[in-house]
């Protein structure tokens, strides 16, 4: 069943609904399911392991091997800053970001309930899969983007696939706001995380750090915020886990926002569940460049319901955080990614984070997803003659 996360409002899994009818909040989907953590054994890596936990037809499954992303430890950078560091790498996933265990749920959705036109407002990364997953299900794709704010990796993916792209005059905001109208209207079935079957597909990233640690917990989950969508999404893997028994505990959640569009820790700054949206937020990290985020009630509720934490970073620290992930532990990551290492950064600077606690991040997006910034961010090439005594002098001057 379908219900609100504010007034339990509930709705039939089949009903084409947004938000509440009830109260204008947004949805989550109710699941009774009663399942042993063994049945998950010996099946393929994918989130599809877990499909009885996600309230979908399995016959209508639309995938593209999504979910089964690497988790690194990371020991050199764990222990420069006094933490046991894992880091969860979800620009492996086949359009190389998070967005793709979201889009194989509700494009799988999409087909159950025999809709012809899919679409989405995006920064970015929420375009490029629904586009690849819309060619794969054989569906109409609309896409509107806000002009001039996306990454040209992202971009290109979206018309590369065949989505119809829309570059309109505006921020990311007022592209979903028309986009809602649309799919209000009938015209097309939405696929922003406001739609609950979305986030029943990124809730398998906690189901899957809670296997990767072998049926435990970590102290602490930290990951990127934009629209809010997953940080809620993994948070409801976990507590389901949790509420099964597979599990014992339950992670501080902590979200991490660019300065420049940081509606949910300045809400929880003033230990606030509502919002003031910021009109024209500002941040090199595309990805999480939105000022009104449709899913903040869900994440306030999961930092405040997990004891966890919301703070800011700087471009300049989501830029050194890139770097020195790429560099100390080989994991290239797009710039809203490294705002989760920038994070644990700061708050373990500050106090917020104990020495010797069990830390992971999430990275959401690869690193070429935004190639133009890694590019700028890098030391040009060394130009030389093919001459070998002066490729010697070049390796002996270290």
């Amino acid at each position: 069943m379908i219900r609100c996360v504010v007034c339990g409002e509930e709705y039939n899994n089949d009903e084409i609904i947004y938000t509440c009818t009830n109260c204008g909040s947004v949805l989550e989907l109710v699941n009774d399911v009663d399942v042993s953590k063994n049945i998950f054994e010996n099946r393929k890596d994918t989130l599809w392991k877990y499909k009885e936990l996600i309230p979908v037809n399995e016959d209508k499954i639309v995938t593209i091997g999504e979910g089964g992303t690497p988790f690194c430890k990371c020991d050199k950078l764990g222990e420069e800053l006094g933490v046991e560091l894992f880091v969860k790498v979800e620009g492996s996933n086949p359009t190389g970001s998070f967005k793709d265990r979201g889009m194989t749920v509700g494009m799988t959705k999409a087909m159950d309930l025999g809709v012809d036109t899919v679409g989405c407002a995006s920064t970015g990364n929420t375009s490029a899969s629904l586009a690849a997953y819309a060619a794969r299900a054989g569906l109409r794709c609309i896409v509107f983007l806000p002009s001039g704010k996306v990454a040209l990796g992202k971009l290109a993916q979206a018309m590369f696939h065949g989505a119809e792209v829309v570059s309109l005059r505006g921020n990311f905001d007022e592209a979903l706001e028309a986009m809602t109208s649309l799919a209000l209207e009938k015209h097309l079935y939405l696929l922003n995380s406001i739609n609950p079957f979305r986030l029943e597909g990124q809730k398998t990233i906690g189901y899957e750090i809670a296997q990767d640690l072998e049926w435990k917990s970590p102290d602490r989950i930290i990951l990127p915020v934009g629209n809010a969508g997953n940080i809620s999404a993994i948070w409801k893997g976990i507590s389901e886990f949790y509420d099964m028994g597979f599990i014992d505990s339950k992670p501080m959640m902590t979200g991490i926002q660019a300065e420049g569009a940081c509606p949910i820790t300045n809400a929880f700054r003033k230990k606030s569940m509502e919002i003031d949206p910021v009109e024209n937020p500002e941040t090199i990290a595309t990805a999480i460049r939105i000022g009104s985020p449709v899913s903040y009630t869900k994440a306030l509720n999961a930092i405040y319901d997990s004891n966890g934490y919301s703070q800011t970073v700087s471009d300049e620290e989501i830029l050194a955080a890139q770097k020195l992930l790429a560099q100390k532990e080989g994991i290239g990551v797009e710039p809203a990614s490294a705002a989760s290492i920038a994070g644990l950064r700061k708050l373990k600077d500050e106090g917020v984070i104990d020495k010797g606690e069990q830390i992971v991040c999430v990275v959401t997006g690869h690193l070429l997803k935004d190639p133009n910034t890694a590019i700028e961010a890098s030391t040009e090439p060394v130009e030389l003659d093919a001459d070998i005594n002066k490729l010697k002098e070049l390796l002996l001057n270290k």
